[in-house]
């Protein structure tokens, strides 16, 4: 496993860095960017793109991948029509590409105050327990099956 988030990442530094990951042989690719793009209220036309930029090319460079869009949902700060088409966004392009979909990375934590740090956003150690246990129960069929099997 190979974590190749970085603190503050927005989904144009994803698609960037989307290379590097993928030097090295790659069964399953997480993707879980966009949560930065929506805080900053960046266009959800570029998230978008970017988004499937790097699914494009995790698709190209490494076919047999089986891909993970981890899906983010935002508070209405920036209006609720932003924050339904940010969360729409996800459900698209999972669809569109065939992808398993995590439907709501944070479900469980996210506006939950004792699982998040002061600031509201990150996550506390307990909130990482459950985050945990939400990817798992995606991934952990996927790493059941072969990988000659894994339907793209």
């Amino acid at each position: 496993m190979v974590n190749a988030g970085l603190s503050g990442e927005t989904t144009a530094g994803g698609r960037s860095r989307v290379g590097w990951v993928l030097r090295q042989p790659v069964d399953v690719f997480v993707l879980e960017l966009g949560g930065n793009d929506g805080l900053r209220g960046l266009p959800l036309t570029d998230t978008r793109r970017n988004l499937q930029a790097i699914i494009d090319t995790v698709r190209r460079i490494s076919p047999q991948t089986q891909i993970v869009l981890a899906g983010m949902q935002i508070p209405p700060n920036l209006g609720a029509d932003y924050a339904t088409q940010f969360k729409q966004t996800y459900i698209d392009l999972a669809r569109e590409n065939k992808l398993v979909l995590i439907p709501f990375l944070l479900e469980g934590v996210g506006g939950v105050a004792k699982l998040n740090q002061p600031d509201g956003i990150h996550p506390t150690p307990a909130g990482h327990r459950l985050i945990a246990r939400t990817v798992w129960d995606i991934l952990q069929p996927l790493l059941k099956q072969p990988v000659a099997t894994k339907a793209l």
